[in-house]
């Protein structure tokens, strides 16, 4: 008599199916969540760069130059995932702050209205202003 033992091929393909599809539900949602992870950085630098620009107003009663190298409201340098603009309007009584990155585009303004102006494929914008947390524009 002799016995075989091992696997048939029959369950190596079931076994090779069922991991595919835990995979192909699986990484897509890793890599979302990883994404609104990296969303993160621009969330805290905005704010961050926020409350500088008002104490550089408190300071000066203008936010004129406090964008420039030097200042305690220097526009911050490039992160990982974002590059930051500031730009000061209304003749120094105003200013807007973008993070742009990862296909996102985020500001906020002297007012602390937070908007996304642009999201990636696969993304909505939110109907309200605000920073965009979620696919479908969930804030």
């Amino acid at each position: 008599m002799n016995s075989q033992t091992g696997f048939t091929l029959l369950e190596v393909m079931i076994t090779v199916t069922i991991i595919a599809i835990l995979a192909a539900i699986a990484v897509p949602a890793y890599n979302d969540y990883v994404l609104r992870g990296q969303l993160s950085e621009a969330y805290a630098q905005l704010a961050a760069q926020r409350v500088r620009m008002e104490q550089y107003y408190q300071d000066m009663r203008t936010y004129t130059g406090a964008e420039a190298p030097g200042t305690v409201a220097t526009c911050p340098a490039p992160g990982q995932n974002f590059t930051y603009a500031c730009a000061v309007a209304a003749g120094g009584q105003g200013y807007t702050i973008t993070a742009t990155g990862r296909g996102f585009t985020f500001t906020v303004d002297q007012n602390n209205v937070r908007a996304t102006t642009a999201v990636p494929s696969g993304w909505a914008l939110p109907a309200t202003p605000c920073w965009v947390r979620k696919k479908g524009g969930v804030c």
